[in-house]
C-alpha cells in the first residue's frame, strides 16, 4: 500500500507533507519495496501513529479478567477500530488460581489484522494497599510475593510488563531488588509517603500507576507519593484523561510538573466501554455507569468507560498542546514498556500501525 499526501506525524512533534509505504504491515522507505501499490489518498489528513493502552480492563461487555479467550479478542477488535493498535489487556485483584487462567488467555487469543496487538500484558493487582485499594476487593490483596508473580508471568508465556505496587507494604523492597530488571515495577494504590515513594524509586521502580488516583494528595508539607515521581526524572506516569477522574487543571498541572515526556495517557477502561449506560461488573464488584462515569455502590470510582482515542481528545480539549497528547498516547507508553523499536511513532521499519484523522480529531481510518 502506498498513503499518498497525508500530512505525517513525526517524532519531535511536527507534521510533514510525504508519502508512506507499506510492505508486510511495516513501514518501507520506497515504492520498489512494495508489492502491492494499491495507493490511499490521504490530502486533508493526518497521519498520526497508532495509539498504545498499556493499562485497560476491558470494553464492549467483556474483561480481561473474565478469562474468555473470545471475549478478549472483541475487545481487540473493538479497540482496533478506534485507533488503539497496541494493547496491554490489565488485570484486577484476583486469587492466584483465577489470574493464572486469566493470563494464559493472553497467549491463547487469536490475533490478526481487526485486532489490536497485544503487546503486553498489565498486573494491577494484588499487592496493594487495603487503605487505597480504589475498586480492587480488599479480601484478595496480598502482600509482595516473588513466587506468586514469577508464576503469573509463566503461565502468561512472559508476557507481563507492568506490576503494580504499594511500597508501603512488607516484603515491597526486596520484590523491587529482585525484580526490576524483569518487568516494570509501577507504584500505585498506595498511601506511601514521599520518603516511601522516593526508596522504591532508588530501587529501580521508576512508573506511577494513574498519577492523583488511589494515592495520597500532593500538599506542600507533604507531597507523597506525586512529589517524589516528580523528583525522580526516571520516572513515567500514567494519567486517565476521561473528563471524571482528574480535574483538568490537574491534568495541565501534570504535564507541566512531569514535562510531556514523562507523561502516558491511559484508558483504564472497564467492560462498559463502548457500550450504554447501565450496570456492569469489575473485579467481582458491581459498577454503574451514566454518561461514562463508571462508579461502585459507594460512589467511589472505577475504571473508566471512554477509549485512550477519547482520552486523548478529551487531553486536547482540557488544553494540552495536540502534539503533546498524541506523544502521551504513542511514544511514551511504548517506551515505557521498552517497545518503541516497533510501534509509538511513524518511521521506516517500524510496524505500520497508522490513523487516518480530520484536522478536528476525527478517526476516518485505521491501517
Amino acid at each position: 500500500m502506498i498513503i499518498k499526501n497525508g500530512k505525517v506525524f513525526q517524532e519531535d512533534g511536527s507534521y510533514k507533507v510525504t508519502d508512506l509505504y507499506v510492505e508486510n504491515g511495516r513501514i518501507v522507505a520506497s515504492a520498489d519495496e512494495v508489492t502491492d501499490k494499491t495507493e490511499l489518498d490521504a490530502s486533508g489528513l493526518k497521519v498520526l501513529p497508532g495509539l498504545v493502552d498499556i493499562h485497560s480492563h476491558g470494553a464492549v461487555r467483556h474483561d480481561f479478567s473474565d478469562a474468555d479467550v473470545d471475549g478478549l479478542r472483541t475487545i481487540l477488535q473493538y479497540e482496533k477500530s478506534q485507533g488503539i493498535t497496541s494493547y496491554c489487556p490489565t488485570s484486577m485483584t484476583l486469587p492466584k488460581e483465577e489470574l493464572l487462567k486469566i493470563f494464559q488467555t493472553a497467549k491463547d487469543v487469536e490475533q490478526d489484522e481487526t485486532c489490536a496487538r497485544i503487546v503486553g500484558i498489565n498486573m494491577e493487582g494484588p499487592f496493594l494497599d487495603p487503605a487505597k485499594k480504589g475498586a480492587h476487593v480488599e479480601g484478595y490483596i496480598r502482600k509482595p510475593d516473588i513466587e506468586f508473580f514469577r508464576a503469573c508471568n509463566e503461565a502468561a508465556g512472559g508476557m507481563i510488563k507492568l506490576v503494580t505496587l504499594a511500597p508501603n507494604m512488607e516484603g515491597s523492597e526486596e520484590f523491587i531488588r529482585e525484580l526490576h530488571n524483569e518487568v516494570v515495577i509501577s507504584i500505585g494504590h498506595t498511601a506511601a509517603d514521599y520518603d516511601c515513594a522516593s526508596r522504591a524509586m532508588k530501587l529501580g521502580a521508576h512508573h506511577v500507576t494513574h498519577l492523583y488516583n488511589a494515592m495520597q494528595p500532593f500538599g506542600h508539607r507533604a507531597p507523597g507519593l506525586i512529589g517524589a515521581a516528580m523528583d525522580d526524572p526516571e520516572c513515567m506516569v500514567e494519567l486517565i484523561c476521561d473528563g471524571y477522574h482528574i480535574h483538568p487543571s490537574a491534568i495541565r498541572a501534570a504535564f507541566r510538573m512531569f514535562g510531556p515526556e514523562r507523561v502516558i495517557l491511559i484508558s483504564d477502561s472497564m467492560r462498559a466501554t463502548g457500550m450504554e449506560n447501565g450496570t456492569y461488573e469489575l473485579g467481582g464488584q458491581e459498577v454503574t455507569v451514566k454518561d461514562r462515569k463508571a462508579v461502585l455502590k459507594d460512589g467511589t470510582l472505577a475504571g473508566s468507560a471512554t477509549n485512550l482515542y477519547g482520552c486523548m481528545c478529551k487531553a486536547v480539549e482540557f488544553g494540552i498542546p495536540l502534539e503533546q497528547a498524541i506523544m502521551a498516547a504513542t511514544a511514551n507508553p511504548a517506551r515505557s514498556i521498552g517497545i518503541f523499536d516497533r510501534v509509538g511513532s511513524i518511521r521506516i521499519g517500524k510496524q505500520a500501525d497508522l490513523l487516518l484523522v480530520s484536522e478536528n480529531l476525527e478517526l476516518k481510518r485505521v491501517i
